[in-house]
């Protein structure tokens, strides 16, 4: 059985083919979800905005997002590496005291 499968996602009424991952399908179709709900808002929010412009916001959100995740768990890995290196420390100091 093959790893990959055909699938269609929808985007604002278009389709669009994709060759997906089997394993990361409900993940493509989880994204896709979000993106519709995402530009349906930006129709409602700026009914002005002609569907070039509701993507590129649509867009700007997602990768804002993405920035903010993506800093946050390098926080996260900093905040790690100086707890270890804090536990280094003490283990250390706590050897030399006689």
């Amino acid at each position: 059985m093959s790893d990959t499968l055909s699938i269609n996602i929808k985007i604002d009424n278009r389709i669009y083919p994709l060759v997906v991952n089997r394993k990361d399908e409900a993940r493509y179709r989880s994204a896709a979800k979000r993106l519709n709900e995402v530009v349906a808002s930006f129709k409602v929010n700026y009914p002005d905005k002609d569907m070039q412009d509701v993507m590129a916001m649509s867009a700007f959100q997602f990768v804002y997002s993405n920035l903010v995740l993506k800093e946050a768990a390098e926080q996260a890995t900093l905040i790690s590496e100086i707890r270890d290196i804090n536990d280094d420390i003490d283990d250390f100091l706590a050897s030399r005291v006689v």
